[in-house]
């Protein structure tokens, strides 16, 4: 087992995306941390990894202050002896469009995805840094944050914040071997549930049973597991020289994300003013403007979610 003897921290894992981490990084070897704001979803998760051979302990606690990151580091050390893996997944969603999101909607978003993750791989880092240890910090990021999403400005500002830091970080980290990367997971959740385009493909996970294959293969679309063996690989000693990435995972699909460059480049003696700007900045980049949000492929009609009733 590749990570026999590790201890790992995964944040909002009580459930979703968060409990298949944890009970894969169990799996693998790992005696895990489970967080949760509900007690009895914690203890439940708990209670999935212990029963199947695994080690876990729960911390109930809001993600965001730096009070729980700590807490949360101490409850490896003290359950397990120590920490050497860390995944920030927990997350909150408050979708409106901008003239309805409130300062607590964005604030909430906010405090638990961006400040969450910072406070978290902070203490995190601290005690690798202290200890000697060549840890593992595993963020999650959306493809809202790489590509933007109707109704999702404080999430997509989180999770492009996010990325943002993982890239500082990996700068600041490697001379101490820790790595630090950003998952970016395509599967049915809490969210996906409720969008019609996947109605079919959540069905068919619910009664349990393989989703269609235009989901898993041609839209990289599929559930919690399949983006698991990710987290767990990339908290393994075999990814010990990847860092600093963007890497995607869905269905029967794994994407790494390019880092932002320019696409393209032009210069002017003397500068751009504001008419040589409105005289020339069509022809230069008018055919090169950059797509915003995703594009999904149409549904083949068999696919299509059912007409709602009247």
């Amino acid at each position: 087992m590749p990570l026999a003897g590790k201890v790992a921290i995964v944040t909002g894992s009580g459930r979703g995306l968060g409990l298949s981490y944890a009970q894969e990084l169990a799996r693998q070897g790992a005696a895990v941390v489970v967080n949760d704001v509900d007690a009895d979803v914690a203890a439940e998760a708990v209670a999935s990894i212990t029963a199947s051979g695994g080690k876990a302990v729960a911390v109930v606690a809001p993600v965001g202050s730096t009070e729980t990151a700590k807490t949360l580091v101490a409850a490896a050390v003290e359950n397990f002896g120590g920490l050497d893996i860390l995944v920030t997944n927990a997350g909150v969603l408050r979708d409106k469009s901008i003239l309805k999101m409130t300062d607590e909607d964005f604030d909430m978003v906010i405090n638990v995805h961006l400040r969450g993750t910072f406070t978290c791989v902070r203490e995190a880092y601290a005690y690798f840094k202290e200890n000697n240890v060549a840890g593992r910090i595993i963020t999650i990021g959306s493809p809202t944050g790489q590509r933007g999403t109707f109704g999702q400005t404080n999430y997509a500002a989180a999770k492009a914040g996010i990325v943002g830091m993982v890239r500082t970080w990996a700068l600041e980290m490697k001379r101490a071997g820790v790595t630090v990367n950003t998952v970016v997971p395509v599967a049915a959740t809490a969210m996906t549930k409720t969008v019609p385009y996947f109605a079919k493909a959540v069905e068919a996970d619910e009664r349990g049973e393989a989703m269609p294959d235009f989901f898993r293969k041609t839209l990289g679309f599929g559930t919690a597991d399949d983006v698991a063996g990710l987290i767990a690989f990339l908290a393994s000693d075999a990814a010990g020289k990847i860092n600093g990435q963007v890497i995607g995972a869905g269905g029967d699909r794994l994407q790494l994300w390019s880092h932002p460059e320019a696409v393209a480049t032009e210069f002017r003696d003397g500068g751009w003013d504001t008419a040589s700007l409105a005289e020339s900045f069509e022809s230069l980049f008018g055919d090169k403007l950059q797509s915003v949000g995703e594009r999904f492929p149409e549904l083949p009609a068999e696919l299509a979610p059912e007409p709602a009733a009247k």
